[in-house]
């Protein structure tokens, strides 16, 4: 059998009927169903409830439509408006998650929704028949279902999020800023939006981001963002809007984007599954201001509803050709086959102590080790192999000491520039090849502060202005036509305690040349050398915490990396080099500590900033940042999420080991305070 490829093809109702067979058949033969109850339900007990008449798309998505116009709300207090500054409000009953929602003028205000939530801000009638919204999308799949008995494809019925860093023909995309764009709507969808409509998904609302995938949970547009679990705590990562419409039960699944930790960063804090796949398995067509390390990925409650969709947007596009990786390697078999729990006898996973090492960290970091080590005890009952270093050992560290240096080489020479001395020219003041080849002979004289925390970073200059240029010429709006414009035509927010949007969007304007030269050769060199030492230690897959903290206050400090591993706690490392990643709900804690501004707390030295292997400071430095403390224990409830990352395009792997993890610990609980609504089913 010739391995599996999945090309752009949009799914011909036969096609998609085929591909429904299956759940067809069963419900001929299934026994009478359970009532149907809307909330945690998953993508089979959707579609057998559809299968059995209990439920109707249209009916569905009302359902969805009530629960977003519950707790979609402001979540923050904002007596400036929007743009300015916020103030955090405990039990908010309110996450604004979601910024735009998939419906005509007519049913938007029928529903009471704000008008800021319109699919299109310059097309106000809004009547085009060849842009249906999702009621109009689920009233005809209810009629293809009423004359066939069969679903339109693998996910009739599934109500999706998108974030609004993907374009979507029917629906404005603005990477979460308030520009004025001529038409607020791209001229065609990203390509994984359009094999999720072809499959049957609805499209219900596009899902808030930090502006243009920044790290911070709040956009010019679409405002701030809170977490479900305590909506005083930030939602983490750019995705924030589709981790947490997923956790509050807003939607079935949302899409994300990570280009460091923002699928899994998102889903781990809203206790929801997240899988960020290899760097070239899902085309990344149709975003705004792509990058080298950025992906495309869901973000589910279960591991199998992530698998269904990861099996639909998966794939060779012509049009991106970073997809090219994936033919030949994609699995035989669905993703989905791998789903199914089962016992992980032969598989060595690896933990990666050097994340979870409790001394190396602060009290913040060591309620969240604990359950994850839990976790990893249930995973030697599962079966599997536990390579473990102890608990202050370092699984990689002597592995990658043996071969970085010569793999990273011009790297590995400028960050330890008193090894490697150069000239106000940058030109080696000494023989740094025979240096090098005296670490290659003996590794004792490598640096020993060089381990997987501390791997190095590069920059990909000029990479940020390119990709948005292209995009937007791409685009072909006729007022929005360069990142020049993006500043001139747009409103920034402007409180002191988040990131200066406006600022980051003039510093992209400085570039004047696309060099990826160093951060191609960093994701070279830290392939080759996580491969050699799994290799040698016969590994097939690597387990640490998605975060080593809960989630953090909104408007917290960002203060600098602590041994590698950033303010915000999540491990970036593995996933921004391309290698594929799931998170899984590991559990809750009982307690966090907060880190605040203090002016009299000693002042953090200069060399403590910037980013490193394990993340960093970087854009989240603001003024106070220098002068932070600890506070705590405070109590807490808060998600998290375990981490298993694997060899590139060794999903099916990952997913089998989630799976099972997922079956045995049952580490998800939804959010009490954002339950079912009266007379929701």
């Amino acid at each position: 059998m010739s391995p599996r490829i999945t090309t752009l093809r949009p799914l011909s109702l036969s096609a998609a009927l085929s591909l429904a067979l299956g759940l067809s058949s069963l419900a001929a033969s299934a026994p009478a169903q359970a009532a149907f109850h809307l909330e945690e339900a998953t993508i089979p007990q959707v579609q057998q409830a559809i299968l059995n008449k209990q439920i109707t798309s249209t009916r569905l998505v009302e359902l969805y439509l009530k629960r977003i116009k519950a707790y979609n709300g402001t979540c923050v207090s904002q007596p400036k408006g929007i743009l300015g500054p916020i103030t955090t409000i405990a039990d908010a009953g309110q996450i604004n998650a979601l910024v735009t929602l998939n419906l005509r003028p007519k049913a938007l205000k029928q529903w009471g929704f704000d008008e800021r939530k319109a699919r299109s801000l310059t097309d106000a009638v809004d009547a085009n028949p060849n842009m249906p919204d999702a009621l109009e999308v689920a009233a005809a799949q209810d009629a293809a279902f009423a004359r066939t008995g069969k679903l339109v494809g693998p996910l009739h019925g599934v109500v999706m999020a998108i974030k609004d860093q993907y374009d979507t023909f029917d629906m404005r995309t603005t990477s979460g800023a308030d520009v004025a764009y001529a038409n607020d709507r791209p001229p065609e969808d990203s390509t994984h939006v359009e094999r999720l409509r072809a499959a049957g998904a609805i499209i219900i609302a596009k899902s808030n981001l930090g502006e243009y995938a920044s790290g911070i949970p709040r956009s010019s547009y679409g405002g701030t963002f809170c977490n479900p679990y305590d909506t005083e705590r930030s939602p983490r990562g750019s995705s924030s809007g589709s981790g947490s419409a997923v956790g509050a039960n807003l939607v079935m699944c949302a899409i994300a984007e990570e280009s460091g930790s923002s699928i899994r960063g998102p889903a781990s804090a809203a206790s929801a599954v997240g899988i960020a796949g290899t760097e070239e398995l899902v085309s990344r067509k149709g975003m705004v201001q792509i990058g080298i390390n950025t992906r495309v990925g869901p973000i589910c409650r279960t591991v199998a509803d992530a698998a269904r969709v990861l099996d639909v947007i998966a794939g060779y596009d012509p049009k991106d050709e970073l997809t090219a990786f994936s033919i030949g390697r994609m699995p035989r078999e669905p993703y989905l086959h791998y789903a199914t729990p089962q016992r992980l006898d032969g598989i060595r996973i690896g933990v990666l102590r050097e994340y979870m090492n409790k001394r190396l960290f602060t009290k913040a970091d060591e309620q969240t080790i604990d359950i994850v080590d839990q976790g990893i005890g249930k995973l030697k009952g599962l079966g599997a192999t536990i390579v473990d270093p102890g608990v202050e050992g370092d699984l990689l560290g002597a592995c990658i000491r043996r071969y970085a240096p010569q793999d990273s080489n011009k790297l590995f020479t400028k960050r330890f520039a008193d090894r490697f001395p150069v000239d106000e020219h940058g030109k080696p003041t000494s023989d740094h090849t025979a240096k090098l080849i005296d670490m290659a002979m003996d590794p004792s004289q490598v640096p020993q502060e060089l381990t997987l925390r501390e791997f190095g970073s590069a920059t990909g200059d000029g990479q940020s202005k390119y990709f948005i240029d292209l995009y937007l010429r791409q685009r072909g709006d006729a007022k929005i036509k360069t990142n020049a414009d993006l500043i001139t035509h747009a409103r920034f927010h402007e409180d002191p305690t988040f990131p200066d949007r406006r600022k980051g969007r003039e510093n992209v304007e400085k570039a004047t040349e696309l060099n990826m030269g160093e951060r191609l050769l960093l994701r070279f060199s830290v392939q080759q050398v996580i491969l050699q030492c799994m290799a040698e230690q016969r590994l097939d897959a690597l387990v640490y915490p998605t975060s080593n903290l809960p989630p953090t206050k909104l408007g917290a400090p960002g203060g600098p990396p602590v041994n590698g591993r950033s303010s915000g706690g999540v491990w970036t490392f593995m996933g921004a080099q391309g290698f594929p990643v799931i998170t899984v709900p590991a559990g809750f804690t009982t307690e966090t500590w907060d880190l605040i501004r203090d002016p009299s707390a000693p002042k953090t030295p200069e060399s403590a900033w910037g980013r490193s292997g394990g993340g960093g400071g970087g854009e989240s430095r603001l003024p106070g940042d220098d002068h932070t403390r600890l506070i705590g224990p405070v109590k807490a409830v808060l998600p998290v999420g375990i981490d298993f990352a694997a060899r590139p395009f060794d999903e099916p792997l990952l997913i089998k080991i989630a799976a099972a993890f997922e079956a045995v610990n049952q580490g998800r609980k939804p959010p009490s305070a954002f339950g079912p609504l009266k007379d929701e089913p």
